[in-house]
């Protein structure tokens, strides 16, 4: 985490598609532009879902990890 300095992270382990992006949606305006949070997620959908909010959205997934059963996102606020 401390690579990006995220300053909030979100756990969505658990969630279906698209509870993961709606949920991002709401929060994201809550940080200030060019914050960046992580978001935890056990949906695969994510995978694809993720990159096509931001690209919809105009923010940036900084990085993506994943582990067995889990997905990291790293999500710069940029507007």
């Amino acid at each position: 985490m401390a690579e990006h300095d995220a300053v909030k992270t979100y756990d969505y382990k658990g969630l279906a598609c698209p509870m993961p992006v709606v949920r991002i949606s709401q929060e994201i305006g809550k940080i200030a532009v060019g914050q960046v949070v992580e978001v935890l997620t056990t949906d695969p959908g994510a995978l694809s879902d993720f990159p096509a909010w931001a690209k919809n959205t105009g923010h940036e997934i900084v990085d993506t990890k994943q582990t067995p059963g889990l997905i990291t996102f790293f999500v710069r606020r940029k507007k």
